[in-house]
C-alpha cells in the first residue's frame, strides 16, 4: 500500500500538500534536529537554535507557550522570543508554531510587533501556526495566579509558575473543554458559545474571576483575522516538508528535561512534555523522523522557582554565578537559583532523550573560580545512590558527591577555537564529556552567535 498526494502550492496548506510521487511506508524522507534543554530550563538553546537555523528551511515549536524565554543577540541586537521560535530572525526560513504549543494571542502579537521595532521585518510573513493548537486566554492567566495563591494558602508553599496560564490552558485541553485555533477561525458564534462555557466552568470553581466576556470575544475576533493568514492544518504541512525536496528542519524545545512533566522535579515542573517525545507529538512528526537530538547545558546549572536542587550555593559562589552570569529570567525578570553543574540531571536528560551531542554554554562565567566544582553523584544515608529519585522529598536530601577542578583563572570571552581555551578549561570540557558519554560540539563562552565554539 502506498500514499499518493497531489501538488499544491505552498501558501495553501489547507488540503494535503504534496511530493509528487508515491510513497512507500518504507520512506523515512527528511530527518529532523531536535535541539532541548538538559536541565532546568535557561540553558541557551536560542542561541544554538539561532546557530543552526541559519542553515534550515524550517524552525519549528513543539510545546509549551509564552512561559519559555530565549534571548538571541544578532549583529548586537538582542531579541527576545517567548512563543516565536527563535529561527525567525533567519529571513530565508519558515517558522512552525505546532499542535503542541498553547497559544497566547495578544502576547503573541505583543512579542512580534516589539521585535519588529529592533528590526525583525517581515515575521508574520514567514510564520506558520497549526489550526491544532490550543488557545491560552487572558482567563486563563488569572486563574494560574489564583492556583498559586490557594496553593500557598493550604500547603505553605506555591509551584513557582510564570503566571502565563500556561497550566490552566493544558488543563482545559485535557479536559477537552480547550479551544483551538481552528475554532476561533471557525464558526465564531459556535466558538463563543463554547468560549463562555469555558468562562462559568472556571468561574464556578473561582468565584472572585471576573471576565467582560463580549469585549474579550470582540478582541478575540480582531486577532483571529490577523493571524488567519498564517494558519495552516500542521499535519499536512509537517508532512510534506518531512516528505518533499530535500530540507533542513529544526525542532526548538522550549522549557527542559527536568521541567518536563511526567520526567521532571515534579510537581515543580511545566505542564508539556519538553523532552524528546513532545517533538513528536507536538509537530506530529513520526519517530523515524528523528535525526540528531542536541542538549543545552550550561557550564554550572541555574533553576528559577522553588523545588529541590541539589547542587544550589547559597554562599558567595552562587551569588557570583548570578551576578557574572546575569542569571534573570527573560519571561519572569526573576532571579534564578545558582549553582555547581549537575552531571546526574545532565546523564539523566540524555537517558531519555538519547542525545547525540550537547551544547555546553555560558562556560566564560567560570573563569574567575579559584576552583570549580561539578556533582557527579548523589548519596542518600551516606550510599551512593543508582538512579536519579523521582521522590521529591528524597531529592531534598540526597547529599551531593562532588569532583574538584582548579580553575584555569583567564578570559576564555575571546576564544573561538578549541585550541583558543586554556588546558584547565579544556579538562574541565572532557571530563563532563566523558561523564555524560556524550560529545560536547559546541562551548559557548558569551552572549552572540560568534561566541559558539564549534568543536566538530
Amino acid at each position: 500500500m502506498s500514499l499518493t498526494w497531489s501538488a499544491k502550492d505552498h501558501k495553501n496548506q489547507n488540503q494535503p500538500a504534496a511530493v509528487g510521487q508515491k510513497r512507500s511506508r518504507n520512506d523515512v524522507g527528511n530527518k529532523v534536529t531536535v535541539v532541548l534543554g538538559a536541565q532546568w530550563g535557561d540553558e541557551g538553546k536560542g542561541k544554538v537554535v539561532d546557530l543552526l537555523a541559519t542553515e534550515a528551511d524550517f524552525v519549528c515549536r513543539c510545546q509549551g507557550g509564552n512561559n519559555a524565554g530565549h534571548t538571541v543577540v544578532v549583529d548586537g541586537k538582542e531579541y527576545d522570543f517567548h512563543l516565536l521560535p527563535s529561527g525567525i530572525i533567519n529571513t530565508k526560513s519558515i517558522s512552525l508554531i505546532g499542535n503542541g504549543v498553547v497559544i497566547h494571542l495578544p502576547g503573541l502579537f505583543e512579542e512580534g510587533d516589539k521585535n519588529e521595532k529592533k528590526g525583525l521585518k517581515g515575521w508574520e510573513k514567514r510564520l506558520i501556526v497549526s489550526d491544532r493548537a490550543h488557545i491560552v486566554f487572558d482567563f486563563h492567566q488569572v486563574v494560574d495566579g489564583l492556583q498559586e495563591t490557594e496553593r500557598q494558602a493550604q500547603e505553605g508553599k506555591n509551584i513557582g509558575t510564570t503566571k502565563k496560564g500556561i497550566g490552566p490552558a493544558y488543563s482545559s485541553k485535557a479536559s477537552r473543554t480547550g479551544l483551538r485555533v481552528c475554532d476561533l477561525l471557525g464558526d465564531f458564534k459556535d466558538f463563543s458559545t463554547r468560549f463562555k462555557n469555558l468562562v462559568h466552568q472556571y468561574q464556578s470553581m473561582y468565584p472572585s474571576l471576573t471576565v467582560d466576556v463580549e469585549d474579550q470575544l470582540k478582541k478575540l475576533k480582531e486577532y483571529g483575522e490577523r493571524l488567519r493568514p498564517m494558519v495552516r492544518d500542521g499535519v499536512y504541512y509537517m508532512y510534506e516538508a518531512l516528505h518533499g525536496p530535500p530540507k533542513k528542519i529544526l525542532v526548538e524545545g522550549a522549557n527542559a528535561a527536568l521541567l518536563d512533566i511526567d520526567f521532571g522535579t515534579y510537581p515543580f515542573v511545566t505542564s508539556s512534555n519538553c523532552t524528546v517525545g513532545g517533538a513528536c507529538t507536538g509537530l506530529g512528526i513520526p519517530p523515524v523522523n528523528i535525526g540528531d537530538v542536541f542538549g543545552v547545558s550550561k557550564a554550572y546549572t541555574t533553576r528559577v522557582g522553588i523545588g529541590a536542587f541539589p547542587t544550589e550555593q547559597l554562599n558567595a559562589v552562587g551569588e557570583l554565578l548570578q551576578t557574572r552570569g546575569h542569571e534573570v529570567g527573560v519571561t519572569t525578570g526573576r532571579k534564578r537559583r545558582c549553582g555547581w553543574l549537575d552531571l546526574v540531571i545532565v546523564k539523566y536528560a540524555h537517558m531519555i532523550n538519547g542525545f547525540t551531542a550537547i551544547a555546553l554554554t555560558k562556560l566564560d562565567i567560570l573563569d574567575v573560580l579559584d576552583e570549580i566544582k561539578v556533582g557527579v553523584a548523589y548519596k542518600l544515608n551516606g550510599k551512593r545512590i543508582p538512579h536519579f529519585p523521582a521522590n521529591m522529598d528524597v531529592l531534598h536530601k540526597v547529599e551531593v558527591e562532588y569532583e574538584t577542578f582548579p580553575g584555569w583563572k583567564t578570559d576564555t570571552s575571546a576564544a573561538r577555537k578549541w585550541n583558543d581555551l586554556p588546558a584547565k578549561a579544556q579538562n574541565y570540557i572532557r571530563f563532563v564529556e566523558n561523564h555524560i558519554g556524550v560529545p560536547i560540539k559546541w562551548v559557548g563562552v558569551g552572549k552572540s552567535r560568534e561566541c559558539m565554539i564549534q568543536m566538530f
